[in-house]
């Protein structure tokens, strides 16, 4: 199927904006758990990240989008409570390391199969090289589970240079295991992973549900990728749940044929691009909020670039004098629109969410976006228990956010 439909970029990033959730306003009153729900049923993953100087990514993306919550709503939505399992939340390799509804699970058993293949060069060594290790973890996790990393006895060794982890092979296995779908995560204390078997995580009937084939698997994901983008290429797709490129491709190349997706241009891409059909098509998006860099929104750079014509990299590895914005920094979105970024930082012991450094987009009304910013941010510090916010000198957009915020 096929269609002449072209769209201005403009258009475009409106639907993109609204797809993601951005086209409505925050909720008036109290932000309760059917809130939570109604964005992550549109959004489908949130990122985890073990970065915690301003706030664990993963409760970034309802904030952005719903304003002040409380945190212990997600937590719940995660948890498994006495009785039959409830929790609706689980965590699986999916964009990355990610928080997904327990319902999309079985469409990940395709990736769990492939773990001997796919998974990382690291873990899938330690399952052909010491497979005897891998199945006492496992029978350690039947066992006792769930189990953090450092009770399978195994001691972690000395940190080689250049490493960004440590791991030891007991943790190496566990995350063989898990990658496999053998074990999965049952939650997370202080950020670390506690391991155990699906059938004392998962509901009985995300467990019983039956394993769909890889092509109708995959299909199922663009589909959900696509009505999380409104519009995108077919990388944007591919990279929402990390699906291979040839898979990608195909699947992309089945739903257009079947009229699941429209191809549509769009002005300044240079890559086809494809139409959710009940996408909505808002005339003006009036938005206002703090982005985490691995909100789905912003998480594949290219598409951040193409959109909203903003180049951004996150600095986190790059050595400090060597970074232009800074360590931790988060775009500002206003209307339709990212017009500055700001490097954040929660200095608890001080109580103050510190803006190290602020810096407005070329074209930006430094005046209005400060004055729009410094009331974002005292939302923010509030949410999180701080105090106020204190504006530090660096950035050209510093010294009027300093105003605004005074």
């Amino acid at each position: 199927m096929s269609t002449d439909e072209r769209l201005t970029a403009a258009a475009a990033r409106r639907i993109a904006l609204a797809a993601q959730g951005f086209a409505e306003p925050r909720p008036a009153g109290r932000v309760d758990a059917r809130h939570l729900r109604r964005v992550l049923d549109r959004i489908a993953v949130l990122q985890l990240d073990s970065v915690n100087v301003f706030c664990r990514t993963h409760y970034m993306p309802l904030f952005s989008r719903l304003g002040p919550y409380r945190r212990e709503l997600l937590d719940k939505l995660t948890a498994h409570t006495a009785g039959p399992i409830r929790r609706e939340l689980v965590e699986y390799w999916v964009h990355e390391a990610s928080l997904i509804p327990v319902e999309l699970h079985p469409l990940f058993r395709w990736r769990m199969a492939q773990a001997d293949e796919n998974a990382w060069g690291g873990i899938r060594r330690i399952a052909a090289e010491q497979p005897e290790l891998v199945a006492e973890v496992l029978r350690l996790v039947e066992d006792t589970g769930p189990i953090r990393a450092g009770e399978t006895g195994l001691s972690r060794p000395a940190r080689q240079p250049g490493e960004m982890w440590n791991w030891h092979a007991g943790k190496v296995a566990l995350e063989y295991l898990f990658w496999s779908g053998q074990i999965t995560a049952a939650r997370r204390v202080n950020f670390e992973r506690l391991y155990d078997i699906p059938a004392r995580v998962l509901p009985a009937e995300v467990q019983a549900a039956p394993t769909p084939t890889e092509a109708d698997a995959q299909r199922q994901l663009v589909r959900i990728a696509a009505r999380a983008h409104g519009v995108a290429t077919e990388p944007d797709l591919r990279d929402y749940f990390r699906l291979p490129h040839a898979a990608s491709k195909q699947r992309v190349a089945e739903l257009v044929e079947a009229g699941e997706l429209l191809p549509v241009t769009v002005a300044g891409w240079r890559s086809p691009a494809y139409l959710w059909p009940e996408a909505r098509r808002p005339r003006r998006v009036s938005a206002r909020a703090l982005l985490s860099p691995f909100d789905s929104l912003v998480w594949f750079r290219e598409r951040t670039e193409r959109i909203f014509d903003f180049r951004y990299r996150i600095e986190i590895y790059t050595p400090a004098p060597k970074r232009q914005y800074g360590y931790y920094v988060l775009p500002f979105l206003l209307g339709d629109a990212l017009v500055a970024r700001v490097d954040l930082k929660s200095d608890r012991q001080a109580g103050v969410l510190r803006v190290q450094g602020a810096f407005a987009e070329q074209g930006a009304d430094p005046h209005y976006v400060a004055a729009e910013l410094a009331e974002e941010l005292a939302v923010t510090a509030e949410w999180l228990g701080l105090d106020g916010v204190e504006v530090m000198g660096r950035g050209d957009l510093a010294p009027e956010l300093a105003r605004a915020v005074g």
